[in-house]
């Protein structure tokens, strides 16, 4: 249990996707104007995040590392699909947001319809297929850790689109310089949250 704490956490905090690995910037730049539109996209990822990738722990575990079709009998030993990862894990995710879209579009259409084109892109989002391949890559022991770290994972990409959200909208009615308008700003301030997140760094575990 101390285990799958420590995973949440740390998948929070000091693995974030967005300030340690500056994954789902895209979504993370273009849809952070209003903390509104940002809670309803981070709450997406969290659920998307938080179903695919215990399900994609599943299809690695039981169908295509290396001598998991053994359960199948004689023969299946030596069975290696792990070529099939990213195809399957994407198949997975774009099912997830399919249905996350549909549920928006049919119990919040105003939050549907301000989020626009970005929430179907939720499916390339690169925060999503990395969650999934850092799950591959760090061989979590049960499904209980890879639904920790998915959901840790989605909680810290909507801590950070929502500060950025609620900072960009503060700034408004600051003398930011021309150039710096915009994006430019922003950057900054993502870098210099990225820094501050930097700190985290001496939680011990």
């Amino acid at each position: 249990m101390q285990e799958i704490v420590n995973i949440f956490v740390k998948s929070i905090f000091i693995d974030n996707m967005v300030f340690a690995y500056f994954l789902g910037m895209c979504s993370y730049l273009a849809v952070s104007k209003t903390v509104k539109t940002s809670v309803g996209l981070g709450i997406a990822v969290i659920f998307v995040l938080g179903i695919t990738v215990p399900v994609n722990y599943l299809i690695n575990d039981y169908l295509l590392s290396a001598g998991a079709l053994s359960w199948l009998g004689e023969g299946f030993d030596e069975v290696n699909l792990s070529f099939l990862s990213y195809i399957m894990f994407i198949a997975v995710i774009a099912s997830m947001v399919q249905l996350v879209e549909m549920v928006v579009e049919k119990f919040t259409p105003a939050l549907y319809f301000s989020l626009g084109i970005f929430l179907p892109l939720i499916a390339v989002n690169c925060a999503i297929l990395g969650g999934s391949l850092f799950m591959q890559e760090r061989e979590y022991l049960s499904i209980w850790q890879a639904t920790s770290f998915g959901l840790g994972s989605g909680v810290g990409w909507l801590l950070a689109i929502v500060g950025i959200a609620a900072i960009r909208e503060k700034i408004r009615y600051s003398n930011v310089p021309a150039p710096l308008r915009g994006l430019g700003i922003t950057f900054i301030i993502t870098g210099l949250m990225g820094i501050a997140f930097m700190s985290f760094l001496g939680i011990k575990l």
